[in-house]
């Protein structure tokens, strides 16, 4: 039986999907066990999987930052229009282990005087 050249195009491509979604996701083993609080104004922001996301600016510089999953967030009433560019947002979270990469994975975001706790089954030292 001769191999079909369409199954192995459409494997290839898969497998190519789903290395670029495993790189983008950062689990929460890419930080540290210390729980802090970054603070800034949100330059970019998504609301698509794997997870929300945002850039935000800070004092210390640009801030890449993974919120819950689009589900989950809902959950906590966190959606489209609860925030944009421009606003000042206290998040609660793990920053990266690697002190020169500027990457935070958020528990809690407090946007617009209302607090989003994103990840609730999560045990946290910090409150907004």
């Amino acid at each position: 039986m001769k191999p079909n050249p369409i199954s192995f195009f459409s494997a290839g491509l898969l497998a190519c999907a789903f290395a670029s979604t495993a790189q983008a996701h950062h689990g929460w083993s890419t930080t540290t066990d210390v729980e802090s609080k970054l603070e800034g104004t949100i330059q970019k922001i998504s609301f698509a999987n794997p997870h929300m996301s945002l850039v935000l600016e800070t004092d210390e510089g640009e801030w890449e930052v993974d919120l819950a999953p689009p589900f989950r967030a809902r959950r906590a009433g966190f959606d489209v229009g609860a925030a944009e560019p421009g606003d000042y947002v206290v998040l609660t979270g793990h920053r990266s282990q690697d002190e020169d990469e500027n990457y935070f994975k958020a528990e809690t975001i407090t946007v617009n005087g209302t607090f989003y706790d994103v990840y609730p089954t999560r045990s946290k030292t910090l409150g907004d």
